[in-house]
Parts: structure tokens; C-alpha cells; sequence
């Protein structure tokens, strides 16, 4: 089995083949399922929560088989992980992707789990410290995208579980919760 730094690749990965888009409608889709799949778990995995389209991203090639993604699988693969819900593009020209291998809800989920597991439920904390801080080491939250974090953040304040109050800075952003 090949292996990218500490992640097990697949076996198709060393196929050529699933480096060109398929031209029939059944080989093409369960290529792009696989491909949707090798993406999601790379991201979790590797915590890549942005991937470039015209950037190198080690995924998108194989030197093994001397095989690179062109710019239009590239965007096909995208392009269903966004028709799926588990991607945005964050651009109007499809240019880079907000990778969501957790749904903003099933991240707002692990966001409660946190605050009740480490007995933070009238607490306040910085958006910072949940994503950086002590208590986060760890955990899934550790390192999150901020805009990922932001989002979750406010479907949990919508939903009164937290309200999240502003400081002179970003980086004073801050959150009490109220479970």
C-alpha cells in the first residue's frame, strides 16, 4: 500500500486510469465517488480545511505512475463535494474550496461535546483558545479553519447554546457559553 507522509492511499490511486475523467456516466461516477471519498479522509486526517485549485496539493498527483489530476478533474471532483454539501467554493471562479469533512452541524456537535466534557458549559472562551488553546489540544477543534469555527460558532448562538461577543481585534473574539 502507498503511503503520503502518514496516509494510507487507496489502491486506485496507483491505477492511471482514475487520473483522467472517465468519458462513460458509470465508470466517471464511481470515480468521482471514490475521488470524493480520498479527499474527505486526506483532509480530515491531514487538517487541510482550503485546497487550491491551481495550487500543488500532493493528492492531486502521483509520481509512481507519473500521473497529475488536470485542471478539470480537479474542479469535477471539487465540484461534487460542493453539489454534496461537503465543500463551498470560496471564490466566484471556483479558484479554492472550503473543505467541510465535518458538516457546520456535526461541528457545532463536537463544539458542545468540548465545552460539556471540559466543564466549560457558563464559561467564556476566546475563539482562539478553541481552536488553539490548552483545553482544545487533542481534539478535532484544535487547528479548525476559522471560518469553519466562525460558522459553527453562530448556528450554536442562533441556537442559545452561546453568544459570541466582539473585542477591538479578531483576535479578541470571544464566546460565552450557555448550556
Amino acid at each position: 500500500m502507498q503511503m503520503l507522509g502518514e496516509f494510507k492511499l487507496p489502491h486506485f490511486f496507483n491505477y492511471p486510469p482514475y487520473f483522467t475523467l472517465q468519458p462513460v456516466r458509470d465508470t466517471r461516477e464511481k470515480q468521482i465517488q471514490l475521488w470524493k471519498e480520498l479527499i474527505l479522509d486526506y483532509c480530515r486526517t491531514q487538517k487541510v480545511f482550503v485546497i487550491g485549485l491551481d495550487e500543488d496539493f500532493q493528492l492531486f498527483s502521483n509520481p509512481a505512475i507519473e500521473r497529475t489530476l488536470s485542471h478539470e478533474s480537479r474542479e469535477a471532483f471539487l465540484s461534487a463535494l460542493v453539489l454534496e454539501g461537503r465543500a463551498e467554493w470560496l471564490d466566484k471562479g471556483h479558484r479554492k474550496c472550503l473543505i467541510l469533512w465535518h458538516r457546520i452541524q456535526d461541528w457545532a456537535d463536537l463544539i458542545l461535546r468540548f465545552v460539556k466534557e471540559n466543564g466549560l458549559e457558563d464559561s467564556v472562551m476566546t475563539v482562539e483558545e478553541i481552536r488553539s488553546g490548552v483545553e482544545s489540544r487533542g481534539t478535532e477543534l484544535h487547528g479548525m479553519d476559522r471560518t469553519i469555527l466562525m460558522r459553527a460558532l453562530k448556528l450554536l448562538e442562533h441556537k442559545g447554546k452561546l453568544a459570541i461577543f466582539k473585542g477591538t481585534s479578531a483576535d479578541d473574539e470571544g464566546v460565552k457559553f450557555s448550556i
